[in-house]
């Protein structure tokens, strides 16, 4: 029976952290819809007057981008501001060839009147952060525009984000992420899915209310002495971007969210590029953690509530080893409930991940709803998409569990970029990308298995007890199975 009690103790409490997870983001919901019906009151500077228009400095930080370069300087050639005030910086850490082609249309750039530099660096020091802060030592602007390779920004976005830095207090202004891609496959809608409910009920509910946000790591600009005063670009995490963010914040900085500007990007189309991503970012969020923890309690120019979220925010990557715990503890808890009758009250414990599930089901239709809108054919569309979105990020519940803890344990990775396809629609093929990795991971291999160990759990509905089965747990195996199987057979089939 100890063995059974432990299994009990770890899968409850691991449901009880996913409720208050849950629970948190119903709160952000309600701040989120509050937010609706306050106005934009910022005072913004007025571009019509010559004096009010400040130096921004773009920068670019890229690395082996040969698919996409091109279409990004042309983009970013393209941006409307003053030539006078404007000066791009390409911060090219490049080894491959990708690094000359880049100087040549940098120097064809610079012949229209573009203030463009190349900056590269002999090592890759701190990666992009290290080049982020390589690139401020000379930057001449007072805000710091900044995009990663796969980022399209409108002509008119400097125009929509810098006005708002009248405020003093204002250090970062970030925008919300669009998707140029996000119908080129299930992989890239359930991305996408993730990503617009993040910048909308997370990054609003936060912001609305006061709390940190993080700056994305792209698609916002910083105040040069917002980023200077924090302490500048630090290496030690893989999400420099969430590190700066919280230093930010526990100096005072506000941090200001549009979410009515959309910046355009391309979302990875082949699995590994998305693992890659995934474990970047889960890893850096729990290092994060590691890292911020105590200065965000120690605060005492931050709320209790502002404190809480904060905590949650910095943990958002650590739900999925709450997960993966409850997913590999279900077909055992299956089996105790119906082998000890006299247990059975204890497992009203189980109905937290039916009523957690409810709450995110509910946060994520508002969200939804407020892109492309609602009725009963969008919500349906929604609710397919929405079990879609969890069975497949369950699926990626090992791969994340793993980067998590290593982030937690403090085990140093290197900081490995996402593969660029420069995939704009169905018709663009992804095939031959020199950037793609060939090796299968192992972690592969124990998808395949998890597989086939949720299927014994839907077969275990059947054979349990001796009431006929139990199929409490059937739709949580079957989702599982699916998310489990989508992730193995893809990681399987998508090679160049």
């Amino acid at each position: 029976m100890i063995l059974e009690t432990i299994i009990m103790v770890i899968y409850s409490v691991a449901l009880l952290l996913i409720l208050m997870y849950a629970i948190a983001q119903l709160n952000l919901l309600f701040n989120y819809l509050r937010s609706k019906k306050h106005e934009n009151t910022c005072e913004t500077f007025d571009f019509t007057i010559a004096e009010e228009i400040p130096f921004v400095t773009i920068q670019l930080p890229v690395y082996n981008e040969m698919y996409v370069m091109e279409r990004l300087l042309d983009n970013i050639a393209t941006l409307e501001y003053p030539n006078d005030k404007l000066e791009i910086q390409v911060l090219d850490d490049s080894t491959d060839e990708s690094l000359q082609t880049t100087a040549n249309q940098i120097e064809n750039l610079r012949k229209t009147g573009l203030n463009i530099q190349h900056i590269t660096r002999t090592d890759r020091t701190g990666f992009k952060a290290g080049a982020l802060k390589e690139g401020l030592k000379t930057a001449k602007g007072e805000y710091i525009a900044i995009f990663d390779a796969d980022f399209l920004p409108q002509r008119d976005w400097l125009k929509k984000t810098i006005p708002y830095f009248k405020n003093p207090q204002i250090g970062v202004v970030q925008t919300r992420w669009g998707h140029i891609n996000r119908d080129y496959s299930i992989l890239t809608k359930v991305q996408a899915f993730a990503l617009d409910a993040h910048f909308t009920l997370e990054q609003v509910g936060r912001n609305s209310e006061g709390h940190f946000i993080n700056f994305n790591g792209t698609a916002g600009v910083w105040r040069k002495e917002c980023i200077l005063d924090s302490g500048n670009w630090e290496g030690d995490t893989l999400t420099e971007d969430l590190d700066l963010s919280y230093r930010a914040q526990l100096k005072n900085w506000k941090f200001k969210y549009l979410e009515n500007v959309e910046t355009p990007a391309e979302l990875p189309v082949v699995i590994s590029a998305a693992r890659s991503q995934q474990f970047r970012w889960n890893k850096g969020g729990a290092e994060n953690f590691q890292k911020m923890m105590k200065r965000v309690l120690k605060s005492e120019n931050v709320s209790v509530k502002t404190k809480i979220h904060s905590l949650l925010h910095l943990l958002n990557s650590t739900m999925f080893l709450n997960i993966f715990l409850v997913a590999i503890l279900s077909i055992p808890m299956l089996w105790i409930k119906n082998e000890y009758e006299h247990l059975k009250i204890y497992f009203l414990v189980m109905s937290f991940f039916i009523v957690s599930t409810v709450i995110f089901f509910v946060c994520y239709w508002y969200t939804f709803k407020s892109i492309y809108g609602g009725g009963i054919k969008q919500f349906l569309k929604y609710t397919g998409m929405f079990f879609t979105f969890f069975s497949i990020a369950m699926g990626f519940s090992l791969h994340n569990t793993i980067a998590v803890i290593e982030g937690h344990i403090g085990k140093k990775s290197e900081f490995v970029r996402t593969p660029k396809f420069n995939i704009n629609s169905l018709k663009d093929k992804w095939t031959g990308n020199k950037y793609l990795k060939k090796k299968i991971s192992i972690n592969v291999v124990f998808e395949g298995l998890l597989m086939l160990y949720f299927g014994f759990g839907m077969y275990s509905a059947f054979i349990v007890g001796d009431q006929g089965g139990d199929f409490g747990l059937f739709p949580f195996h079957l989702m599982l199975f699916i998310g489990f199987g989508f992730v193995f057979f893809k990681s399987l089939t998508s090679k160049a």
